[in-house]
């Protein structure tokens, strides 16, 4: 049975399941096997690629580079330089069936690898729309922002109170990618010249 790096994303499944053991069999010519979610319907999952309705994980998105991520976080990174990626924003499938990651532990990882940091929230201020960021200014009983726009209510923000203030005020929080993991994207480009574009 291909274990290596189970620990790293599967240490969650049962090894003894049936199941679990055929999906292991799949991917035992692949450096490693790709993330399976809990959620997965595994049984469904082994039908559907039994008569082709569904892919593995191609074997080059489970080869780890040297600085120990795989295509899927560089994935990850790509999509978080756009500056539309916040706490709230949804991971899609691909990360899982494509990439073979769970993203959420992913985004941690280049997290704690400094390629990318979370927002504070007088930074994350741009994801609120101006409504919210009126609401804000009104708990601290602030006046004069009836009439301004979103980037002035931002600024008026910024001006008037501080970051433990904002802060409780709401959750949503960017991310942006930091100078290092510009480089490491751009130390590997094929990964991202693979991927299917669209904007975000």
């Amino acid at each position: 049975m291909n274990t290596n790096n189970s620990d790293k994303q599967n240490s969650h499944l049962d090894l003894t399941d049936p199941d679990v053991k055929e999906i292991f069999s799949l991917y035992k010519n692949h450096e490693e096997v790709p993330y399976i979610s809990p959620k997965r319907n595994l049984k469904e999952w082994l039908d559907l690629v039994s008569i082709s309705s569904e892919s593995l994980v191609p074997k080059r998105n489970m080869m780890r580079f040297k600085e120990d991520i795989l295509p899927g976080h560089l994935i990850l990174l790509w999509r978080i330089q756009f500056g539309t990626f916040t706490t709230s924003s949804g991971y899609p499938k691909y990360f899982e069936y494509d990439y073979g990651i769970n993203a959420e532990q992913a985004l941690k990882e280049v997290i704690e690898k400094g390629y990318a940091n979370q927002l504070s929230a007088m930074d994350s201020l741009p994801y609120l729309n101006a409504a919210q960021l009126k609401a804000v200014l009104k708990q601290f009983g602030l006046k004069g922002y009836s009439k301004l726009n979103k980037e002035g209510l931002m600024e008026l923000a910024q001006a008037e109170l501080t970051e433990d203030q904002i802060s409780p005020c709401f959750t949503i929080r960017g991310y942006k990618i930091t100078q290092a993991g510009t480089e490491i994207l751009a130390n590997y480009p094929e990964v991202v010249d693979r991927h299917p574009k669209k904007k975000y």
